[in-house]
């Protein structure tokens, strides 16, 4: 494996933490915007790109324990620490760069996600309290064993 192979390696992740930014920003547009319908197709398009990030987080060890066995650094180096061994010059400045740009976008990203999680909170408590103000409390059974209309039930019959 060569530092080129790593260099494209961490540009492919660089553009999947791009894609799962886009991802969260359009599953938030969803829940700000009340439009739930969509939220399940959203958040498996975003565990998708997490998924696909796993794999090359895992691609991308294996090339940087080849790279550290070369520039005589341990093989389980994290990209910091095989930034800090590598040859003076362009490579460790990529290197910087590249992962100067991966916190960034991981940061960004981290806050998106807790914020849609605090959007999701609040809208599952707006549901239960929407619920438990409509749902009947009790349900009373007639005598052949059959649930009696609700009061919702009721007040919609007598309404329509």
């Amino acid at each position: 494996m060569s530092f080129t192979d790593l260099s494209a390696q961490l540009w492919r992740e660089r553009e999947l933490l791009d894609t799962l930014t886009f991802r969260l920003e359009v599953e938030q547009l969803l829940l700000t915007a009340g439009r739930t319908r969509r939220l399940p197709q959203a958040t498996a398009e975003v565990e998708q790109v997490v998924d696909q990030l796993a794999v090359a987080g895992l691609e991308r060890t294996v090339i940087v324990a080849a790279l550290a066995a070369e520039w005589g650094a341990p093989l389980e180096s994290t990209l910091r620490e095989l930034a800090e061994v590598a040859p003076d010059g362009a490579w460790q400045d990529i290197l910087v760069s590249h992962l100067s740009a991966m916190v960034e976008q991981t940061a960004t990203i981290r806050s998106l996600r807790d914020a849609n999680e605090q959007f999701l909170r609040a809208a599952s408590r707006a549901t239960e309290e929407t619920m438990a103000t409509i749902a009947p409390s009790s349900r009373t059974y007639d005598s052949t064993g059959s649930a009696a209309p609700s009061s919702l039930s009721r007040f919609l019959d007598q309404t329509l």
